[in-house]
């Protein structure tokens, strides 16, 4: 527990440090663990196979190494504030190159900031990293309200929108007034709000998730799209719609009730945010073809040393009421845009559909990649986030 700022409101240095305690009880729990039997045959359909949690819990139990993943985090200059009564936890890595681009990147469920860790070196210092210095970025990445090492929002109503606005009051107490804006599931849909109410101060949005319904007013959203997008948007919506969106429902009507067993089980958090890492990565079948399992285990820790299973999944909750009362978009968004398209997205929107929520600029077909865009493929992700922004400086 933190002791008290004396001034919450002061963007005060923060370091993450766990008390042994946390981590030996986390290891009791492991090893305590009680696991449920499983079919034969179950493989991934029926969620995470018994087998290879079996596997990863006994990783995480004798050999995961949080002491080092957390020397890693805190290689990065990590801050916290107080804004509208809740502690925002970020990092601000600014480029060595003082006039570079504001750049703040949002992450969403069921990631953190740790999906940004191969990123934020290459984007702050293009030159150390082959690219052009020219390019550089102040990165702030800051973690969700409810999520991470943020506090979590005490009243209703606290869903992207007041997100967004927190972001905007962040950037706006750092000094930055003119800046860039990107990013994906969750962080795309706050970026979206956080570039129609302030887009004075955005001078671009990055998205690797771009959401976008039919063109309004139109009779046929469908004429003009060609068929090979309609076949693509068609065949997400099938992988997606149905068998996919089952955490979706939960965390969207009952999250206090899910989170009593997240918050009590490190197994039962791990098992609901590893299969999300398997299914939504273009990762042929296995999580750990794309990630290593630090990097997993490290993602699942930022959740289950915050308690902030609970409090992460009532955004959708929160998302889906404003939905209902006609609140849950915004407007056209003016603010130039680019599309960073990856192949295993959750989602695929036509192109026309985009240009007619968007100040469409950039449209990018990625060779590969998925829902996790910066830590699946930090390469593609970064030169597109460069080249996007070069002409928006």
């Amino acid at each position: 527990m933190e002791p008290p700022a004396a001034d919450p409101t002061a963007v005060r240095p923060f370091e993450i440090h766990v008390p042994d305690a946390v981590l030996d009880d986390l290891r009791d729990r492991l090893q305590r663990a009680r696991l449920p039997d499983e079919l034969d045959d179950a493989g991934w359909d029926y969620g995470t196979p018994l087998g290879y949690l079996t596997e990863l819990v006994t990783y995480w139990r004798d050999e995961f190494d949080w002491r080092e993943q957390e020397a890693a985090l805190n290689a990065f200059d990590h801050f916290k504030t107080q804004i509208d009564g809740i502690d925002v936890h970020f990092i601000h890595q600014r480029s060595p190159d003082p006039d570079a681009l504001p750049l703040l990147i949002t992450h969403g469920w069921p990631g953190t900031v740790v999906e940004f860790m191969e990123i934020i070196g290459p984007l702050t210092d293009p030159a150390a990293h082959g690219g052009r210095a020219e390019d550089a970025f102040h990165v702030i990445a800051p973690s969700i309200p409810g999520y991470g090492f943020s506090g979590h929002p005490r009243e209703r109503g606290f869903g992207p929108e007041s997100a967004a606005a927190v972001n905007a009051a962040l950037m706006e107490r750092l000094g930055y007034d003119r800046y860039g804006l990107q990013g994906g599931d969750w962080g795309a849909i706050i970026s979206r709000w956080h570039a129609y109410n302030r887009a004075e101060a955005v001078v671009g949005l990055h998205l690797n998730m771009l959401i976008a319904g039919p063109p309004p007013g139109v009779a046929d959203p469908t004429a003009g799209v060609p068929q090979a997008e309609l076949a693509r948007m068609e065949e997400r919506s099938a992988f997606f719609q149905g068998p996919e969106t089952g955490y979706s429902h939960i965390q969207g009507t009952k999250p206090q009730t899910l989170g009593y067993g997240l918050n009590d089980s490190p197994v039962g958090q791990a098992a609901w945010i590893v299969e999300k890492f398997r299914t939504w990565c273009d990762c042929d079948g296995h999580p750990e073809n794309i990630f290593s399992r630090d990097a997993l285990l490290t993602n699942i820790m930022l959740y289950w040393l915050t308690e902030s299973a609970t409090s992460s999944a009532r955004m959708y909750y929160e998302s889906g009421l404003a939905r209902a009362t006609g609140a849950g978009q915004p407007g056209r968004i003016e603010v130039p845009t680019g599309g960073a398209i990856f192949p295993h997205e959750l989602f695929y929107t036509p192109r026309a559909w985009a240009e007619a929520h968007y100040n469409l600029v950039r449209w990018t077909e990625m060779p590969r990649g998925g829902h996790f865009a910066a830590m699946e493929q930090p390469e593609l992700f970064i030169d597109d986030v460069r080249a996007f922004f070069a002409d928006l400086r």
